[in-house]
Order: structure tokens, then C-alpha cells, then sequence
């Protein structure tokens, strides 16, 4: 009796301590986002020219004004749809090759040698021979920057492959497992850690080639945006559309990223 007794005791200790674990997990993200307004704030009362380094509040209105009239939402929503167009085909065709090559050693070593070349191929000279090839359209833009990440993709995915539990898959092939099952059930959850930190890094480094996508060849999206506030040296502009993009794509990883980990990789606690 006293052991279940205590038992229970530690369970509602336990219990009581998981909800303040999490609210201290939430309140660190919190306080870093303060500390970094609170350094950039004091780095702007510092500044000799405060049209060269704005702070906080003045981009913040900034950011409002542009909002007001419809310019932010409406270049803010042409930059998301290249980002989006242009890493559903990089994370497509990368996992499917990064699979390929991490399960087939000849796929590997014919590949090896495309995929050293294409990671080191600067996303500069991409971007402009796709415009050359192809002509100032959207399929271009859209292709470069895919181009650009697919490499990424293709090189997380492989080490993935590699570390696939052998003994899962002899035992899938045992038992005639399906090829749809075998690959929702048994591939895919061991390469979900591996997918997601290809989608994570692919998403921080697609957004940025997509301006200077954007910058040299469209006429329109964030990055055409700072081309013109660049232009009047702008620098609260340039500010104000950075960090709304900033806070978009901070907002898809805290609230679609992050928990789709956890769900898809709780198989693993």
C-alpha cells in the first residue's frame, strides 16, 4: 500500500512537473525574440545615421504602412508561391534520388560525381543560365531555385537511406510485405528525422535564392521589392518585407514543422 501510495505520489509529481517543463520550453523562444529587438533597438539608439540603421518600432510602422496598401501581402504572396513551387520539386525529386542512391551502390557511384558538381555549382551562375536558356519567365525562376536545393535534399536523404535498418527490411521481404506498406511502415519512419531537416534547411535556403531570383530577373516578389528600396537606400523597406518574410517562415516552422516532427518521429519515445 505504501508503494502504490507512493507510486501515485511520484506519478502526480511527475504529472504536475510535465505542464511547467513546457511552459519553460515556450517562454525560452520568447525571451531570445525579446533579446534580439531589445540588442537591435540599442544597436539602432547607437547608430550615427538612424535612416542607415532603423529600429525595431520604425520598421514595425513601416511594415503596417505597406500592409495598409496592399503592397506587402501582394509581393509577400508571390515570393511564398516561388518558395513553395520551388521546394515541393527540390524535396520530390531529392528524396526520391537521395533514396536511390543510398539503397543502390551503382546509382551512387554514377551519380556521385553530378552530385559534387551541382553542390558546388555556385546558385549565381544557375539562376542567370536558367534566364539565358530559358528567358525571363516564371518557369525559369522557379527551376533555378529548385536546381539550387536539390543537391541538399538528395545528399541528407542518402545518409538517411544508408542508416535504414537492414534486419526491418529482410523481415519485410520475408513476410511479402507490399511495397506500399513496406515503404509507409518500415522506410519512411526511419527517414522522417532525415526528411525533416532536409525540409527544415531547404526552406531557410530556398526563400533566399528565391530573392535573388526575384531581384535579377522578375518584376515582382520581395526581392524586386529591395531592389528598388535599395536603389533609395531605403534601408527601413528593406527591413520591413526581410522581416515579414522572416516572421512567415519562423511561423511555418513553429506551427507546422516542429509538430509534424514530433507526430511523425513519436514512434521513436
Amino acid at each position: 500500500m505504501a508503494r502504490s501510495l507512493t507510486g501515485i505520489g511520484l506519478a502526480t509529481t511527475e504529472d504536475a512537473a510535465f505542464p511547467a517543463a513546457r511552459g519553460r520550453r515556450g517562454l525560452i523562444p520568447v525571451l531570445s525574440v525579446l533579446l534580439l529587438f531589445g540588442l537591435w533597438y540599442l544597436m539602432a539608439l547607437l547608430a550615427a545615421d538612424p535612416q542607415l540603421m532603423p529600429g525595431p518600432v520604425t520598421v514595425l510602422a513601416r511594415m503596417a504602412a505597406e500592409a495598409r496598401s496592399g503592397e506587402l501581402f501582394f509581393h509577400l504572396g508571390t515570393t511564398l508561391a516561388r518558395v513553395a513551387a520551388s521546394f515541393t520539386i527540390a524535396m520530390l525529386v531529392g528524396t526520391a534520388a537521395g533514396l536511390l542512391m543510398g539503397r543502390r551502390r551503382l546509382a551512387d557511384e554514377l551519380g556521385g560525381p553530378w552530385l559534387v558538381f551541382f553542390l558546388n555549382l555556385p546558385a549565381l551562375v544557375t539562376i542567370v543560365l536558367a534566364y539565358i536558356w530559358i528567358g525571363l519567365v516564371e518557369s525559369a525562376a522557379i527551376l533555378a531555385v529548385a536546381l539550387n536545393k536539390m543537391p541538399n535534399v538528395t545528399v541528407t536523404i542518402r545518409e538517411g537511406a544508408r542508416a535504414l535498418d537492414s534486419g526491418l527490411s529482410e523481415m519485410a521481404t520475408v513476410f511479402e510485405v507490399p511495397f506500399g506498406r513496406r515503404l509507409r511502415h518500415v522506410l519512411l519512419p526511419q527517414l522522417y528525422p532525415y526528411i525533416a531537416a532536409a525540409a527544415r534547411s531547404g526552406l531557410a535556403l530556398i526563400w533566399k535564392i528565391v530573392l535573388v531570383v526575384e531581384l535579377l530577373g522578375r518584376s515582382n516578389g520581395i526581392g524586386f521589392q529591395i531592389a528598388i528600396f535599395f536603389q533609395f537606400f531605403d534601408v527601413a523597406g528593406i527591413l520591413a518585407y526581410a522581416l515579414a518574410f522572416i516572421l512567415v517562415v519562423q511561423g511555418i516552422e513553429w506551427g507546422i514543422l516542429q509538430p509534424l516532427e514530433r507526430r511523425l518521429t513519436r514512434w521513436r519515445r
